[in-house]
């Protein structure tokens, strides 16, 4: 049930019923006005811009419009009043009783509360933490990679089929230095003293368990033996290794993929070609040279002639090749192929999550995107900035088993999965991001994921003593969502209510902007609502959760309490982060 849903069919209703009244002209677009909470709450609960949206098409002044509309939303049963402000909004006080209601839903929808039919199935295709299978993931992929599921999950919430995805990159110079970085793990695993690592190469210490378990199952068979011989066996087992070793850390973090693509099979499999005859057969390849780019040369420029993609046809800033000099594909072309694939998979909405690095990147795939799929498809790219890592306020810099940066298993071993999950939600993804080892386990306000996980811990608690104090009595969701809630009269009281009726609107609004940080704002509002509430019992005792002489208010509260749990365990969900029954204070 969403509220803001239900009185935007009864505002478009009115719109209608106006309309025909004062004989409006046809096809006016009342599915654009806005039924959302009014910035400052004291305006009211809801708030509509529909006389300013109308006033155009209908040749009226807005507030001309807003006059009418007001008297007739105020005449709603569920419409204590209707006020008509500034240049033409209005804005609506709700009746409690359609708050009240709202307790029982949750109750009645348990963790299913939130869940929307607005994305109607369509079928989207989230691919996020993508890591070069070279090295062990490190903090900043752990950003992408909660990201990434948040989400996707957001998205299965809000009625979308969601596809999860990661891409392989097993293609090109770089996993030839893994084999060959690999080669050198192997030889020394077999006693050989390689002394220091040659320039370029990968000198971690992971790639030590790679040698190792190649040793292990080959033998020496590879010494001695020309690179033609091994590389691509070195290639091959390296990047099945790592990319086991980046499953394993994935899995640390709760986080599962439903695809698993390959760069290299892609190209072996002609899809590059396929692409490329694609966007040639539509008239977008050419051969050119490209104008000398001002600061630093990309990887894909060289002063000569190019096949090259016609780009700046769709929104690009230059045109873009698509083959180096040596006849193979650009970096580029395989991206290209790549999201081809993606979309005659079935899935026409495209969703990347990448570093910041890839900034300069996301003109070209964009324009790509719409050029190989005729326009059908679609694609959102969401940058994740840089994540700096203190512990009491001093940068944490280095691994042991990475060689020159901290790993996404350290980070989880340090504090867990949960806290790492919630800490990289607390941002949006295109701001770099702070994360302190210290400041993360600390049990004050100042620390998110205690303060909402606290929320939680504390409806338990109260729902535990109150089934101490009340023997016998049912307390189970579905008999508290059948309790009295006319006792519930404190504006406090209305204020966490009407918080938590915003959880379905907040699901549609963030999935649509494919914004999961959301998520972890509300949470904190919720949180500080609920702790709000909590500590003006302790004041004042006749707002205490549990009155041992007022059995029908205490249920009422009950059920108030459960409907919190109920939606910050929802929105936990969401993020990946398992609520928690019990927190030492």
């Amino acid at each position: 049930m969403n509220v803001f849903n239900q009185f935007r069919e009864k505002i478009q209703a009115a719109l209608e019923a106006l309309a025909k009244r004062e004989g409006w002209p046809e096809g006016l677009p009342f599915e654009r006005v806005t039924v959302e909470p009014p910035r400052d709450p004291s305006h009211g609960d809801i708030s509509t811009n529909a006389a300013m949206l109308l006033a155009k098409p209908v040749g009226s002044n807005p507030r001309a419009i807003a006059g009418p509309l007001a008297e007739v939303l105020a005449a709603l049963p569920e419409v204590d009043a209707a006020e008509v402000a500034g240049p033409g909004f209005i804005n609506l006080r709700i009746a409690p009783a359609v708050w009240l209601q709202e307790v029982a839903a949750i109750l009645a929808a348990g963790p299913d509360y939130g869940n929307s039919p607005a994305g109607a199935g369509r079928r989207v295709n989230v691919e996020y933490v993508s890591a070069n299978p070279t090295g062990p993931l490190h903090a900043a992929h752990a950003r992408g990679a909660v990201f990434g599921d948040a989400l996707a999950a957001l998205l299965e919430k809000a009625g979308f089929a969601v596809t999860r995805e990661y891409y392989i990159n097993d293609a090109g110079a770089q996993v030839e230095t893994l084999a060959r970085s690999a080669h050198l793990r192997y030889r020394e695993a077999l006693g050989e003293d390689i002394g220091a690592f040659p320039e370029g190469q990968y000198p971690g210490e992971y790639l030590k368990d790679v040698g190792q378990a190649i040793a292990d199952a080959d033998g020496d068979r590879w010494i001695g033996k020309p690179e033609a011989e091994w590389l691509e066996v070195f290639r091959a087992r390296a990047v099945d290794l790592m990319v086991a070793d980046i499953k394993r850390d994935l899995l640390d973090m709760g986080i599962r993929f439903d695809v698993f693509s390959s760069e290299r099979a892609l190209v072996e499999a002609g899809a590059v070609q396929r692409a490329f005859d694609t966007l040639e057969a539509r008239g977008l390849v050419y051969t050119g040279v490209l104008e000398p780019p001002k600061g630093k040369a990309p990887d894909d420029w060289e002063p000569r002639p190019q096949l090259l993609f016609k780009a700046s046809q769709f929104g690009d800033d230059v045109d873009r090749p698509l083959k180096k000099s040596d006849g193979s594909w650009t970096y580029f072309a395989n991206d290209i192929a790549y999201h081809l694939d993606k979309f005659l998979r079935g899935t026409p909405e495209l969703i990347d999550v990448l570093g910041a690095d890839h900034g300069g990147y996301v003109k070209r795939m964009k324009a790509a995107v719409t050029a190989i799929t005729g326009g059908e498809g679609s694609l959102d790219v969401k940058l994740c900035q840089l994540v700096h890592l203190f512990d009491g306020g001093k940068p944490v810099r280095m691994s042991k088993r990475a060689g020159n940066f901290v790993t996404l298993r350290d980070v989880v071993e340090a504090v867990g999965p949960d806290v790492v999950r919630f800490i990289m939600l607390t941002r949006r993804n295109d701001q770099t991001l702070e994360f302190d080892y210290q400041k993360v386990r600390e049990q004050s306000r100042d620390n998110p994921v205690f303060y909402v996980q606290y929320a939680h811990a504390r409806a338990t608690s109260v729902i535990r003593h109150a089934g101490e104090a009340l023997p016998g009595r049912d307390l189970s969701d579905a008999a508290l969502a059948k309790a009295s809630l006319a006792s519930l009269t404190d504006p406090d009281e209305l204020g966490l209510i009407k918080l938590l009726a915003g959880w379905p609107r907040l699901v549609e609004s963030a999935a649509d902007a494919h914004e999961p940080h959301r998520v972890a704002f509300y949470l904190g509002e919720v949180a500080a609502a609920f702790h709000g509430l909590w500590n003006k019992g302790k004041e004042e005792a006749r707002l205490r959760f549990i009155l041992a002489d007022d059995a029908e208010t205490t249920l009422a509260r009950l059920a108030l309490v459960r409907a919190t749990a109920t939606v910050v365990a929802s929105g936990l969900s969401v993020m990946g982060v398992q609520p928690v029954e019990e927190l030492r204070e």
